[in-house]
């Protein structure tokens, strides 16, 4: 009975509803029942939220005070929280990787950036780098008349145009038997140069990048560990260079 009912009503005919006259057109659309609800729906939900802010109005207690009411000064209108120095020890890309990456991914790409810091190190061997503190030398002779005639190339055993070299100062033995290796002109010497401190900024860059890692990390791990309801103390607060330390409650576990 109930498929020949609903195989009735495919048949029957659609009912739309009526449209604007043509002598009324200058009014607009015409309004239907949905539209009118909706409108309508609206309007008692801005009458009752006036209402409300109205009675609440009247009922205020002129005593009343909340500290919140000093913390959030009225500004144009607008009530603006301050917050605490403390809070604000974030830095905008801080916020941004935090927000964006899980602290997984940060730390395997910390551990990445690691391993490619200690490759470099390995290769460059820091011996001539310029934020590397400079070594001294100091040779011990037996009279001022040595001090005087004192001569460094004769004394290492080298060429003078090695002797300012930290690495890679040949005797004169080791130049007379065997052949020099690597660039000879001075040109070529100049752009190794420029190669190496090219390579000693990425190195510099990549040591910056790893240690800000480090406290994104950091921070991000705090977070997630005051998520937890046990008591907690602030020891430390956070800074833009570390993460804020926690003393928690020790809690005894079955």
């Amino acid at each position: 009975m109930s498929s020949f009912r609903k195989a009735l009503k495919c048949r029957q005919k659609n009912h739309q509803e009526r449209s604007q006259l043509g002598s009324r057109k200058h009014l607009g659309l015409l309004e239907k029942k949905k539209d009118y609800k909706l409108r309508a729906d609206d309007y008692h939900k801005k009458q009752n939220t006036l209402a409300a802010l109205q009675k609440k109005a009247l009922e205020k207690n002129p005593d009343e005070f909340y500290f919140k009411m000093i913390s959030s000064p009225l500004q144009d209108g607008v009530h603006i929280i301050k917050r605490p120095k403390e809070e604000v020890e974030v830095t905008e890309e801080q916020k941004k990787v935090m927000r964006t990456q899980d602290i997984k991914y940060v730390e395997m790409k910390r551990v990445a950036e690691a391993k490619k810091i200690e490759r470099m190190k390995g290769e460059l061997h820091l011996l001539d780098a310029e934020s590397k503190q400079k070594n001294k030398h100091t040779f011990f002779v037996d009279s001022k008349k040595e001090v005087e005639s004192f001569d460094l190339a004769d004394h290492l055993n080298t060429a003078p145009e090695l002797v300012d070299r930290v690495y890679n100062r040949p005797t004169l033995k080791t130049l007379e038997t065997k052949k020099v290796q690597g660039a000879l002109d001075h040109r070529s010497v100049e752009k190794l140069a420029q190669q190496r401190k090219h390579q000693y900024r990425i190195l510099a860059q990549r040591i910056d990048r790893e240690k800000k890692m480090f406290v994104i990390s950091q921070k991000i791990q705090t977070r997630k560990d005051l998520q937890d309801k046990t008591k907690k103390v602030k020891v430390k607060k956070e800074t833009a260079n570390s993460a804020a330390i926690y003393k928690f409650e020790a809690k005894r576990k079955r």
